[in-house]
């Protein structure tokens, strides 16, 4: 199994491509500052996972601009602090201010030229617009949980994906779903056997983040710790068919 034998990277987005976890930090930093104990970054990361995760279970069908401003009243409230309805609706909007990682542009734009890109995320089609103008590459294909009407780890993402990419000519065999999340997505990937990428982002940290914690470890055919070291093994995979 090479890089090379894949025709398409199909992305999870937030977590992989964009760092949702300085962006959520940011958006949250107010209100942490006011909640009744100091919390650690985890801490704080940890409760937007519980509250999103089961917001999204929830309510599978809500765009993940209205869904976030629930989540934000849920963490206060779990944190004993009082706030506005504007807080919440500033947290729904924030998604868009979200940085991309440094090494996102870079590698998309190279891997553009050797795969079809895709996008499989959990976010509305509105907000994604604005994390795709940070990213800098058009995606040949963007299935998003407002198309699936349910959010990941649910099967039906990977469902609809694998229905539509025949759009596209290819078929499950050429591709390779791209992702930091154990959660979200590679556990997913494994029961519908896609082949799976795992970018690492968190290697030098502990816990899970912004995710919830996977249970059983799932399996993964590759794994990096950036974008920018996955374009590396790609050259050198292209390096060792040219000898």
């Amino acid at each position: 199994m090479q890089l090379s034998d894949y025709k398409a990277l199909t992305f999870d987005c937030y977590g992989t491509l964009i760092d949702w976890e300085a962006g959520i930090l940011s958006s949250l930093s107010d209100l942490a500052s006011r909640a009744s104990r100091s919390l650690s970054k985890d801490e704080i990361l940890e409760a937007h996972a519980r509250h999103e995760s089961a917001q999204q279970a929830q309510t599978p069908t809500m765009l993940y601009r209205n869904l976030l401003p629930i989540v934000y009243k849920r963490i206060a409230e779990e944190w004993g602090v009082s706030v506005t309805h504007d807080e919440c609706e500033t947290h729904g909007k924030s998604v868009g201010a979200w940085p991309a990682f440094p090494d996102s542009v870079g590698a998309l734009q190279y891997l553009k030229k050797y795969y079809k890109l895709i996008v499989l995320s959990n976010v509305d089609n509105q907000t994604f617009v604005l994390s795709n103008e940070r990213l800098g590459v058009e995606f040949d294909a963007i299935y998003s949980a407002e198309d699936v009407g349910s959010y990941k780890p649910s099967d039906r993402n990977f469902e609809y994906m694998l229905d539509h990419v025949g759009d596209l000519g290819l078929e499950k065999s050429d591709l390779l779903h791209t992702a930091e999340s154990l959660f979200h997505d590679h556990k997913a990937a494994n029961r519908h056997g896609i082949a799976n990428c795992w970018i690492h982002r968190r290697y030098q940290k502990e816990g899970f983040g912004a995710t919830m914690p996977p249970g059983e470890m799932p399996s993964c055919d590759f794994r990096f710790t950036s974008m920018a070291d996955l374009v590396k093994a790609h050259q050198e995979c292209l390096r060792r068919e040219v000898k």
